[in-house]
C-alpha cells in the first residue's frame, strides 16, 4: 500500500488532471528537437514566400500585378522574420533546458 501512494506522490498534474508526468522527468529528445525545425521551417517559408508564387505558371502573373498594387515592404517582412528567430531561439533555448523541480 504504502508503494503505491509513493508512486502517486511523484506524479504532477496539470489542467485538472487532463495532463500527468513524473516529478523531474522530461520530454523525449525528439520532441525537442521537433521545435527549432517547425520554427525554422516557419521562417523559411516567411522569407522564401514574401513576395507570393511569383513564378506560377499560371497565376504568376496575377501575384505580380497584386504585389505592384499592394507594395509589398521587404523591410517589414524581415522585421517579422527577425522576431520568428527570436521567437525560436527562445523557446528552443527553454525546451533544452533542464526541468526544475517545483
Amino acid at each position: 500500500m504504502t508503494d503505491e501512494k509513493k508512486g502517486h506522490e511523484d506524479l504532477k498534474e496539470y489542467a485538472d488532471g487532463w495532463m500527468t508526468e513524473r516529478k523531474g522527468t522530461d520530454a523525449p529528445g525528439f520532441l525537442k528537437l521537433v521545435i527549432p525545425i517547425i520554427g525554422l521551417g516557419g521562417f523559411g517559408y516567411l522569407i522564401f514566400q514574401m513576395y507570393g508564387d511569383v513564378g506560377h505558371a499560371t497565376r504568376g502573373s496575377l501575384v505580380q500585378q497584386f504585389n505592384a498594387a499592394t507594395k509589398t515592404n521587404p523591410a517589414l517582412m524581415y522585421g517579422i522574420a527577425a522576431l520568428v528567430l527570436v521567437y525560436v531561439a527562445i523557446v528552443a533555448i527553454f525546451a533544452f533546458r533542464k526541468p526544475h523541480e517545483d
